[in-house]
């Protein structure tokens, strides 16, 4: 698998498992893992945005 088609999927793998974290901390009153599960989502955004730069790119 290329690296930035690997990228791009845990990119959204990670974008996913942090939503469902934020949600789960809403529902369950929990700051702590809800802030873990925002900052997953957007590490999330952010490597796969890398995954896309690096296909521009070619790498």
């Amino acid at each position: 698998m290329k690296s930035s088609t690997r990228d791009k999927a845990e990119g959204t793998f990670h974008q996913m498992k942090g939503a469902v974290k934020e949600v789960v901390g809403k529902l369950g009153d929990n700051p702590k893992l809800h802030a873990e599960g925002v900052i997953e989502k957007v590490s999330g955004k952010v490597q796969e945005r890398v995954g896309q730069c690096k296909s521009i790119i070619g790498k």
